[in-house]
């Protein structure tokens, strides 16, 4: 399996191709996780919510000597004198419980580089262990935590800073807990034979074939007794995996138990689900249930190819196995004590795994692979003892060798925050198809010139309508700054044009004209939208006119509302866009969006929702209506 490379700016070649581009006069912009301060004034008193954020959510850097002022970067440096007294600083208050929590660096952390012949201080920042979080500044973890999303630093929700806690904790077994006033008599009859039958069938020698149901439950997790107080009964994962859908309703530990598979096959845009199962009282709404419902239909959707093992015929292939290990992996490591449901979506192009919850490892760990750390490890083994889950780290090994043994788009993993949601997608097409390279070669007469990772580019450009560094992470074997550097020079060899949009620029295929809300065409020249909406021009004043020896970086592009509209119209013309995409692709907050722009929009008929009578649906989305569209 290709491992996804993690980005770490003191290995000796990253660091090289990262700075290599800042003194060439480019700041990487799109790197959400470099945050960037001024520390002109003294040591940045923000310094530490971010090292926090940074703790909690992602590996980051925080990079002193550089401001960002009116929409610019100034590289204002920082001397040898002052550099010395914040490390110092640093330390003193690092190993401070009354500033900080607790101390994630080391020396090789911190590092002094020279941009533009001045000098910088970086500190690199790492993702907490689980056991370590919640990273919070104080002695009290309430009100004082806090994490990252696109606009930012945030303080995390008291609700937040206890599921941190809670998961925290030296084992994790909250699905071992003991339900009181709840029985074996709780279970499904039906679920527990099924169950029974699975488990004979894969492991048919096993001696707990021969137990008791009750017995059978203890051993596998099912029901449990503390051995110091004599307390026994039916455990949360129990009842999640067998119980009646009554007596889950009814216990109030997971009280917002729903799982939702929703499957649309039409291209009719006006039918909303050609299936849905959910739990409608039709049948006994525990996990098992839903699993045996769900499974079929999805993996029904992938082909079967004919296939002989020891003259037997081989159904599941390595994509049918990646794909079930997704589904589990779901159900296994949702946090059921969180409000939003589990939902498992499929549509003509992807399947969808998102359930509530964050990630226990980083990201970088998540692809790696090999590290166990589930939140219901008693759900896990029950899944694992009838061959349906992987004991040993996420699983995401088969997932990605399971989609490369199909020729598809890599599969990438997305977190959601405010509410925490791990959001899966499988992409079922292809990453260079024929009709897309068909339509390459005919805007573009020179492919053969370009390497393969250009090639990839240009086709997900030519899908995707646009793209960003962040997005091809998920696509391309490369470190960040080299993907920086070959968005660049497909720039500069007229493939691709940039909005140049700070932090989160997207690029788009060069000459793709973008249609205003009047039907004439936009250029890429753009003016600045204030968030009151009034107009405002690209030119910016020098923001170091009073400022001596200030090296200044282009600003970010930024639109009129009549652009900003055009913009919305031609990014949500072929898809449904949510507001979080929405404000990522425009650099733009989400309530200024949800407040000022989309509902005017959809009162003035250029764009509809996808869920028109749910005022709160949290997939909630926008497209372009047919009148609008014609016009692009």
């Amino acid at each position: 399996m290709m491992k996804q490379k993690q980005l770490n700016l003191f290995d000796f070649d990253d660091y090289q191709s990262i700075f290599a581009l800042i003194e060439n006069e480019f700041l990487p912009q799109e790197y959400f996780e470099i945050e960037y301060k001024s520390a002109q004034g003294g040591f940045p008193k923000e310094f530490w919510k971010t090292y926090s954020a940074f703790a909690n959510t992602n590996t980051g850097f925080i990079i002193l000597g550089i401001a960002e002022r009116k929409n610019e970067f100034v590289i204002e440096g920082l001397d040898e004198e002052t550099i010395n007294k914040y490390k110092k600083q640093f330390w003193d208050d690092c190993n401070n419980p009354n500033t900080v929590s607790i101390n994630l660096l080391e020396n090789s952390d911190i590092r002094t580089l020279e941009i533009l012949d001045k000098k910088v201080l970086v500190f690199r920042i790492p993702f907490a262990k689980r056991t370590e979080r919640p990273v919070h500044l104080n002695r009290n973890p309430f009100g004082n935590t806090y994490k990252r999303n696109h606009e930012g630093d945030y303080r995390c929700s008291d609700d937040e800073v206890k599921r941190m806690i809670a998961d925290s904790s030296g084992e994790l077994k909250r699905d071992s807990i003991i339900l009181e006033n709840f029985s074996v008599d709780d279970f499904d009859p039906v679920s527990v034979r099924q169950y029974r039958q699975l488990f004979t069938s894969t492991n048919s020698a096993h001696p707990w074939n021969a137990l008791e149901d009750h017995e059978f439950f203890k051993r596998i997790g099912a029901f449990r007794k503390e051995r110091r107080s004599g307390k026994e009964g039916v455990t949360i994962a129990g009842l999640m995996m067998f119980g009646k859908g009554e007596s889950i309703a009814e216990q109030d530990v997971v009280p917002n138990f729903f799982p939702d598979f929703r499957e649309n096959l039409s291209a009719d845009e006006n039918i909303r689900w050609t299936d849905r199962i959910y739990p409608d009282g039709t049948w006994e709404n525990n996990l098992l249930q839903f699993y045996l419902k769900v499974w079929p239909k999805l993996s029904s959707t992938l082909p079967r190819p004919f296939q002989l093992k020891n003259d037997e015929r081989i159904d599941d292939t390595p994509t049918h196995i990646a794909l079930r290990e997704a589904f589990v992996n779901a159900l296994v490591h949702t946090d059921y004590s969180l409000s939003g449901n589990i939902i498992v979506q499929l549509d003509t192009e992807r399947f969808v795994f998102s359930n509530p919850g964050t990630l226990l490892v980083s990201i970088a760990q998540y692809y790696e692979g090999g590290i166990s750390e589930c939140r219901n490890p008693a759900l896990q083994k029950m899944f694992m003892m009838i061959g349906r889950a992987e004991k040993a780290g996420s699983g995401v090994d088969k997932i990605m060798s399971g989609w490369n043994f199909a020729h598809w788009r890599r599969p990438f993993l997305e977190l959601e925050n405010q509410p925490d949601r791990v959001k899966l997608t499988l992409p079922m097409f292809r990453v260079l198809p024929d009709k897309v390279l068909n339509e390459l070669a005919e805007k573009f007469d020179d492919l053969q010139d370009l390497s393969p990772d250009e090639l990839t580019i240009l086709a997900f450009c030519e899908i995707e309508g646009t793209i960003s560094n962040n997005r091809l992470q998920y696509v391309l074997n490369q470190h960040r700054a080299d993907i920086t550097a070959l968005l660049k020079g497909l720039v500069a060899k007229d493939y691709l044009e940039t909005d140049n949009k700070g932090r989160w620029t997207m690029y788009r295929l060069k000459g793709l004209k973008v249609a205003t809300s009047d039907g004439k065409d936009a250029t890429s020249n753009r003016k600045v939208a204030t968030s009151d909406g009034k107009d405002a021009t690209s030119e910016t004043k020098d923001a170091t006119s009073n400022e001596k020896d200030a090296t200044i970086i282009k600003p970010k592009a930024r639109f009129t509302r009549t652009e900003l509209e055009a913009e919305i119209l031609s990014y949500c013309r072929d898809y449904y866009r949510t507001k979080e995409e929405l404000a990522t692709y425009l650099n733009l907050s989400e309530s200024y969006l949800r407040n000022k722009i989309l509902p005017v929009m959809e009162k003035n008929g250029m764009i509809k929702k996808k869920f028109p009578f749910t005022q709160n649906h949290p997939e909630q989305a926008y497209k372009t209506t047919e009148k609008y569209a014609a016009k692009l």
